[in-house]
């Protein structure tokens, strides 16, 4: 029998003004494709934070929450350095992902 390894996603959003936002997920395709959608209310919509700059994950709920925590406890400058150590151009890491998946929007 196979088991399956459930994966949680700490990861950092960001738009052209470069505010950021740091979640947690266990499914970050179908959270990152929520945020372009704009299904979900609260900062990220209201300031169009879907450009995903940073993420990061773990098969452990509990560190994943705690992680998040860490980072949203750092100033900018950290946050900042953290994403550039990844990812320079500060690109959007899900660009292409949204092609060939059918997604199941959750109300809220």
């Amino acid at each position: 029998m196979l088991k399956f390894i459930k994966r949680y996603f700490v990861y950092i959003l960001t738009n052209a003004s470069k505010p950021l936002y740091t979640g947690m997920t266990n499914d970050l395709e179908r959270r990152l494709y929520e945020h372009k959608q704009k299904v979900i209310p609260g900062f990220a919509k209201r300031y169009n934070l879907s450009k995903l700059v940073y993420f990061e994950d773990t098969a452990d709920v509990k560190q994943a929450i705690a992680r998040e925590k860490q980072i949203k406890s750092w100033l900018r400058k950290k946050k900042i350095a953290l994403i550039e150590s990844t990812n320079p151009k500060w690109d959007d890491l899900s660009l292409d992902w949204f092609a060939e998946r059918d997604f199941s929007l959750r109300s809220e």
